[in-house]
């Protein structure tokens, strides 16, 4: 029996040229050889199965060769290509650092790394899996690594660029690698099934490549695995079978079933799924991007967004024209929300059951929402405040909205859908309008006393006591005082009680007057500036210069440790 080799070995490039889908760094690389630019340092950064160790063998392969070609690769004839290609290379040094990653492991390299080549002019010293070595071997590796001999090369090699320390990012010119697009693997799995003499479809190859999510590693290693199991014939139905891929037809089910609001072959196609062994989980996110391959389809300038073959572009365009957008961020809203809450969910295939029959039902809600009459609030100018000083009182008076000649009685909106659904069409909930305490339809003027008054105010404090304490204590400071003209004043110690008052002037003036039975009472806020030796200190202002007055050498004190008033 023949030895085996993987396709991601057979067919690893040997020559920039045969990189794929890293066009700008190989670009970089050759010209940086053309111009004799070499850094003493390199990392090569990007997901698993990208190219990265593989470019870097490219590149100590190419600058050692002794007879580098016109576009600037390496011959493959000379003595240097030939140890590289044969393993046997002693100007190439390969290190992983996920096994040799302590003080020690670094101190045998920085003792290698002054012995000059034997053949060519650089020794190049790739180290697989940076991030993994420890924080000592990192400082000691520091200087080696800013000023090595002068044949010395390093290539470090990662895919997580975040763990590394930033001192050791700023010695290295830093390449990031792309995921590799899926046109690209999907061409070189076709070079590769050529030269393996397998037939295959393109469709099947295209499943092969999405599955891979940008790693060619990994798509020829499926791709081995295909080959194992179907024989010299991919066809997309063993792709699906073997790779454990939810078909795109099911979906297509789905979303006519959603159409026709059909919940029991919604159910049922949901069932079958789950017969097949698919994750609930997987199978919502695979909705998901389902029904956002249809919305990208809805204008042809995003169609060249999928990453689809021909056939199943033309299907999704043909879905494009008779779906409803609408309904598509409806269902892609319910789905979202089912992807986060999915791990806290205890009867897991419910709770999908549950967001299928919601999807189902999105049309009917529509339906209903848009006969409801929404009552337009009518839009109140601010009223103005107007402050006058008087007997070394400042009096902020804040004028009544003139009663309305007719009132309009709030319409009830009953609530018959989920709060889920409602913040899926953009329904805005009704607030519950409190009858009590609508606005006089006529004038009223009923005679009251200054002990009617303080039971009336009394009554409102004790009402908001423990929905809202600070109100509770500004209103209950003081007495208010029932002057002529039915007008209420309030004497309040500074600004920031008046500003209090201020958020519910309107509900508390109202309250009052249907209380007392009089529709002409006002009440004005009084601002007491007279000095009091009883006043106490509110505002954090007010509290500093307090306690400056009793003891003057808090100024320096916060001077010297530069503290402010908060």
């Amino acid at each position: 029996m023949d030895n085996f080799i993987v396709s991601a070995r057979k067919y690893r490039p040997n020559t920039f040229k045969s990189v794929v889908g890293q066009d700008s760094i190989t670009s970089t690389l050759k010209n940086s050889i053309k111009l004799s630019h070499l850094a003493h340092a390199y990392l090569f950064c990007g997901p698993r199965g990208v190219g990265k160790t593989t470019c870097a063998r490219i590149y100590a392969k190419t600058i050692n060769c002794q007879n580098i070609t016109e576009e600037f690769e390496a011959c493959n004839q000379c003595e240097s290509c030939k140890a590289f290609n044969n393993s046997s290379s002693f100007n190439i040094h390969e290190l992983d650092a996920a096994s040799n990653n302590s003080v020690d492991d670094i101190r045998n390299l920085i003792d290698q790394v002054r012995i000059p080549p034997q053949i060519g002019d650089y020794s190049i010293y790739i180290i697989d899996e940076v991030h993994m070595l420890s924080q000592q071997a990192f400082n000691a590796f520091l200087k080696t690594l800013e000023e090595p001999p002068r044949h010395a090369i390093f290539i470090l090699a990662t895919t997580e660029k975040h763990k590394i320390i930033p001192t050791i990012l700023s010695r290295c010119q830093i390449f990031d690698f792309n995921r590799i697009k899926v046109d690209d693997i999907t061409n070189h799995l076709k070079f590769v099934a050529e030269k393996e003499k397998v037939t295959a479809d393109v469709n099947a190859l295209q499943i092969i490549s999405q599955k891979a999510d940008g790693a060619l590693r990994d798509a020829l290693s499926m791709f081995d695995q295909i080959v194992s199991f179907s024989g010299d014939k991919i066809t997309y139905e063993k792709v699906i079978e073997n790779l454990n891929v939810l078909d795109y037809v099911y979906y297509f089910r789905l979303v006519d079933a959603f159409k026709t609001q059909n919940i029991s072959e919604t159910l049922l196609i949901l069932n079958d799924i789950l017969d097949r062994g698919f994750n609930l989980h997987f199978f919502i996110n695979g909705l998901s991007e389902h029904l956002r391959n249809i919305l990208v389809c809805k204008d042809s300038i995003t169609i060249d967004l999928l990453e689809l073959g021909e056939k199943a572009k033309q299907e999704y365009l043909k879905y494009a024209e008779t779906t409803d957008m609408n309904f598509i961020f409806s269902a892609l809203y319910i789905l979202n929300k089912t992807d986060i809450n999915y791990k806290a969910s205890t009867n897991k295939r419910l709770f999908v059951e549950l967001a299928l029959i919601q999807i189902c039902n999105i049309n009917n809600i529509t339906a209903k929402t848009s006969n409801v009459i929404t009552p337009q609030k009518k839009t109140e100018r601010p009223s103005k405040v107007r402050s006058s000083v008087t007997d070394n009182k400042q009096v902020s008076t804040f004028p009544e909205k003139k009663v309305q000649d007719k009132v309009e009685e709030p319409l009830k909106i009953a609530k018959s859908t989920p709060s889920i659904k409602d913040a899926i069409l953009g329904i805005k909930t009704e607030k519950k309008v409190d009858n009590s305490k609508k606005e006089f339809q006529e004038k009223i003027i009923n005679e009251f006393s200054q002990q009617d008054l303080e039971s009336a105010w009394k009554k409102y404090t004790n009402n908001i006591k423990t929905d809202d304490p600070g109100l509770f204590n500004t209103l209950s400071t003081g007495t208010p005082t029932l002057k002529d003209n039915y007008l209420i004043t309030f004497d309040v110690l500074n600004q920031s009680q008046i500003n209090t008052i201020n958020l519910i002037k309107r509900e508390f003036t109202l309250s009052l007057k249907q209380d007392l039975n009089n529709s002409e009472l006002k009440i004005e806020i009084i601002l007491n500036t007279q000095e009091s030796t009883e006043k106490k200190p509110y505002t954090p202002e007010e509290k500093y210069e307090y306690l400056h007055k009793k003891n003057p050498k808090l100024n320096n004190l916060s001077k010297q440790l530069d503290l402010g008033i908060s």
